[in-house]
């Protein structure tokens, strides 16, 4: 008697038509943290700090699906919406070769509003499962970016509007009323996000420790549609 492999056992299909639907809707949630790439001058200087993002803040994002169908394998996916989170940076004057000492920690907080355009490929279906890749671009503005801070401290500003171009993967899993899929994604910014100009004209040896800020964003996101 042939044995049968228990991937290979043809199931029943969940809303087989979903995937025949020239436009449908749905929203996600999802978790992020949020983090810096780094250009940063030569040490030397006594004024001239190192700075760095000391450690990873949990944030969320939230945001409806459109998704229009473009073939049996693509879809185009426009996801306006909005993500909250924050980086911490800190900086250090650098005692002889390796021995730093922290001399100021500075938290900036970001909400964005997003609006990114994405082309996703899926694989074919199996059973109730469509594994995918998804990229594209999305522009982001900074509601949270300030011209200048109300109290003292390191002065670091962002500008408000950039330009990520985002990469991910995740799996499609056809429910009986919906489709559910868990989203891992990466968003890196294009443009320098420091404003180079210390607010108010003073403490400009946190701004002048960097030469260029770009941002990246780490996703975790689960669609509902």
């Amino acid at each position: 008697m042939a044995l049968q492999v228990t991937g290979q056992i043809k199931r029943v299909q969940n809303d087989p038509g979903y995937d025949y639907k020239w436009i449908h809707f749905g929203f996600m949630v999802g978790l992020n943290t949020m983090d810096f790439g780094f250009k940063r001058p030569a040490m030397g200087p006594a004024d001239i700090l190192f700075a760095d993002v000391s450690k990873p803040n949990p944030g969320f994002q939230v945001s409806i699906v459109s998704d229009l169908r473009l073939g049996n394998h693509f879809s185009l996916r426009f996801l306006p919406g909005i993500t909250f989170g924050s980086r911490t940076f800190s900086f250090y004057e650098v005692a002889g070769d390796t021995a730093s000492i922290l001399i100021s920690e500075q938290t900036v907080e970001s909400n964005f509003l997003d609006f990114p355009l994405l082309l996703k490929y899926k694989s074919k279906r199996v059973n109730n499962y469509r594994p995918y890749l998804i990229g594209g671009l999305s522009m982001r503005y900074d509601m949270a970016a300030r011209k200048d801070f109300d109290d003292d401290g390191p002065w670091v500003r962002l500008t408000p509007m950039d330009v990520y171009v985002e990469v991910g993967f995740g799996i499609d899993v056809f429910l009986q009323y919906f489709k559910f899929s868990p989203e891992l994604k990466v968003s890196l910014g294009f443009k320098d996000a420091l404003i180079h100009e210390p607010a108010g004209g003073g403490n400009s040896k946190y701004v002048n420790s960097i030469n260029k800020l770009n941002s990246l964003v780490v996703m975790l996101c689960f669609y509902f549609e």
